[in-house]
C-alpha cells in the first residue's frame, strides 16, 4: 500500500517571507509590528532597492503559480506605492511599517488560489513586463532617494 503524496501549500514560503519582511517583530508592550523591509529602508537608496528586489520575488512567484495580469498589476502597484513613499527617508520608512506590500500581496495571491478554477498560467510577456516594472520600480526609488538627499542638502546649504 502506498501512500498518497503530501499536497504542500504553494504559498506558505511566500507568506513566510512577507511575514519576515513586514511583521516580524512586535515593538514591546505595543501592537505595532515591523519587519526586515522598514530596517533595511533605513539605508539610503540600497535599502530601498533590496526591499523592492525581496517584494519582487513575491510577485514573480506569484507569476509562477499562475496568478493573472490583473492580480499582478495589483501586486507590482502595492511594490510601486511601496517603493516609491519608502524612498523618502525615515517618513518612507515608518510607512513601510503600516503599508505592508509584501502582506497585502500575499493575501491577493492567498484569494486567487482559493479559486483554482479561475487559475491560468502566466504567460512570459506578463512575467517579462512584472520584471520590467521592478527594475524601474528600484531605479526610480533610487533616483527619487537621491533628489530629495540633493534637496535637502540644498536647503542646509551643504
Amino acid at each position: 500500500m502506498t501512500t498518497p503524496p503530501v499536497r504542500t501549500d504553494p504559498a506558505a514560503n511566500l507568506r513566510s517571507l512577507a511575514r519576515l519582511l513586514d511583521t516580524a517583530v512586535t515593538i514591546p508592550g505595543t501592537n505595532i509590528r515591523f519587519g526586515l523591509d522598514a530596517l533595511i529602508g533605513l539605508v539610503p537608496g540600497l535599502g530601498d532597492m533590496a526591499g523592492a528586489a525581496m517584494s519582487g520575488y513575491i510577485v514573480l512567484a506569484a507569476a509562477r503559480l499562475g496568478a493573472p495580469a490583473p492580480v499582478l498589476v495589483r501586486m507590482v502597484t502595492n511594490v510601486a506605492i511601496d517603493g516609491v513613499v519608502g524612498s523618502v527617508p525615515l517618513l518612507g520608512d515608518l510607512f513601510d511599517v503600516g503599508w505592508r506590500a509584501n502582506t497585502r500581496n500575499t493575501d491577493l495571491l492567498d484569494r486567487h488560489l482559493a479559486e483554482p478554477a479561475a487559475t491560468r498560467r502566466a504567460s512570459a510577456g506578463v512575467v517579462a513586463g512584472v520584471v520590467l516594472a521592478l527594475v524601474l520600480l528600484a531605479v526610480g526609488a533610487v533616483a527619487l532617494t537621491i533628489a530629495v538627499l540633493k534637496g535637502i542638502g540644498a536647503l542646509l546649504g551643504a
